[in-house]
């Protein structure tokens, strides 16, 4: 029977390709299961044979462990050259997207609180 190994919901596209190719690399026999129209279904890897799920699992952890050092010393080097754009850089080199964005979401926040607001009076 199948078993789910990674679910690839809010998984970046460069990491689920990464992690297929270490299944293949490893001879593991898996699936992808898609989200669906509304994304409501399991958007995940499963493996066909239930045996492996250990082996995969661990070559799955020692992945994310090296992935996740890979991406803090990517963002530590680029926050020492100076490519890292902090929150302030940010608003300061996009002042309209900023506005805009706020705008929209006082807009929703007051569109979401006055029916309420309404019933008190």
């Amino acid at each position: 029977m199948a078993k789910i190994i990674f679910k690839l919901n809010s998984v970046s596209d460069d990491e689920a390709e990464e992690v297929k190719n270490l299944l293949t690399d490893n001879n593991m026999d898996f699936y992808e299961s898609p989200a669906g129209n509304w994304g409501i279904s399991v958007h995940a890897l499963w493996l066909n044979d239930e045996t492996q799920y250990a082996e995969a699992k661990k070559l799955i952890d020692i992945y994310q462990r090296e992935r996740s050092q890979r991406i803090r010393l990517e963002t530590q080097q680029k926050i020492k050259t100076g490519e890292y754009e902090t929150f302030i850089q940010r608003l300061v080199n996009r002042p309209v997207q900023f506005v805009i964005t706020l705008a929209v979401i006082l807009l929703i926040l007051y569109l979401t609180i006055v029916p309420f607001l309404d019933f008190a009076g």
